[in-house]
């Protein structure tokens, strides 16, 4: 090893010690525990021996394999949703169903990068995934990835064929993929092949939501035409950033201030996704500064939904204390829009999920005729995508139903569906209905 690659790996070390390009100890709230350094001791190694690794240790492949994950190469996965195994079953779909109109039986959820750049407090995955601040490891094609992912989703749905209750119709229906949420776990931007996997998609007629954590600008602005593309907007301000989201980015303000930037100037559909905790990022006194972000970007919408309780492990440290009920998740949602009017004259409420505690509120010009505009036609999109031609949001879609609409008596449940109670006192709704 020659003295220059000496000094490169002596001074990244000294980096990671330092807190240079990344969050020190110093400047964690004390009450934040990460879990464990095995990503940046990977790293290290990695330099030292000149040689990419895949990203998973047995240790993380093992971990989430157990969890329900279908691992698809060196650092993809896939894993079927509850809401699709719900509505196969005509008991309700996702509250994506609700506010745009996709069939949750026939949506797949995947992640092309099980890596990120953030250790969310409400992370869902339990920190079982790896973490960095780079693509640093082996990397797989993103066609081979795509046929993967189908082929073990579709796996997947084979094994609900013996369950009970499922409606034959839809479980037929459901081994034809029509919608991907590039949400599952990681960061899919941080995939250098990110956009030749979202063309393979597309190629194949299937719908593109994907999410990112807004600590990636330069690939977000290089990110081809999604559906619709969510930025999560965690918090208000950079404090409560740190602390909610726990980003390995040492300006990791500063790249999430570019990625909202960023999002205002692209023409596909654009959605904030605020996940609402109690005691870290829902203080009324916030409210300002959380309209402050919204006027940067101007999404088309904002949803707002209630964290979901994963239960306890060491790696995740929330209680039922800090689950929001739907009532305070309207309220907050009424506040962001109408305190101080600052955005009443641009959006309004929309649609509701109530039974996944979650509000959409939308720009106003998807009220068409007095008459909500939220839903997606999905034919049109790909139609529009295959002919590159020039579009807005505006252009793909659809009347919004009646019973989505925020104030109807089905409070976002689709009619066309049965609502089956598994505990508490609604339970005895079974026999009644």
């Amino acid at each position: 090893m020659n003295n220059t690659n000496n000094t490169n790996i002596m001074n990244y070390t000294n980096n990671i010690r330092t807190g240079e390009n990344c969050v020190s100890e110093s400047e964690t709230s004390s009450n934040q525990s990460y879990p464990d350094d095995e990503d940046e001791q990977i790293e290290v190694e990695d330099l030292i021996s000149g040689e990419k690794k895949d990203m998973l240790s047995s240790s993380q492949r093992n971990k989430l394999t157990k969890e329900g994950y279908k691992i698809v190469g060196s650092h993809s996965a896939v894993k079927l949703c509850r809401w699709t195994k719900s509505q196969v079953r005509g008991r309700g779909g996702c509250y994506k169903h609700t506010f745009y109109g996709i069939n949750s039986y026939q949506c797949m959820e995947a992640t092309p990068s099980l890596a990120c750049a953030n250790k969310c407090v409400f992370c869902w995955r339990h920190h079982k995934n790896p973490v960095g601040v780079k693509w640093r490891w082996n990397m797989d094609k993103a066609e081979i990835i795509v046929e993967e992912i189908i082929k073990k989703h579709k796996a997947m749905i084979k094994e609900l064929k013996g369950i009970y209750g499922i409606i034959m119709e839809r479980f037929e229906k459901a081994m034809n993929i029509k919608h991907c949420a590039l949400s599952l776990v990681g960061e899919p931007i941080m995939y250098p092949e990110i956009n030749k996997l979202i063309d393979e998609l597309h190629k194949r007629n299937i719908s593109t939501f994907l999410v990112t954590n807004a600590q990636f600008p330069q690939e977000l602005e290089n990110l081809n035409t999604v559906t619709q593309l969510y930025l999560s907007i965690d918090a208000p301000n950079k404090e409560a950033l740190k602390n909610i989201d726990r980003p390995l980015f040492k300006d990791f303000w500063d790249r999430y201030i570019k990625c909202i930037k960023i999002l205002k100037n692209r023409k596909e559909r654009k959605v904030f996704r605020f996940t609402l905790v109690k005691e870290y990022n829902m203080m009324e006194n916030e409210i300002d500064s959380y309209i402050n972000l919204i006027q940067l970007g101007y999404p088309d919408f904002i949803e707002i939904k209630a964290v979901t309780y994963c239960g306890s492990s060491q790696g995740y440290q929330l209680t039922m204390q800090n689950i929001p009920w739907h009532e305070e998740v309207y309220q907050f949602a009424w506040n962001l829009i109408n305190k101080k009017k600052a955005l009443s004259h641009i959006y309004e409420i929309s649609c509701e999920h109530k039974h996944s505690c979650s509000i959409l509120i939308t720009k106003k010009i998807f009220k068409i005729n007095n008459k909500w505009n939220t839903w997606i036609d999905y034919e049109k999109f790909h139609q529009l995508v295959k002919n590159k031609e020039n579009f807005n949001a505006l252009d793909y879609s659809v009347e919004t139903p009646h019973w989505a609409i925020y104030g109807s008596q089905e409070s976002g449940f689709s009619p066309c569906e049965k609502r089956v109670y598994t505990k508490g006192k609604y339970k005895n709704k079974n026999q009644q209905s």
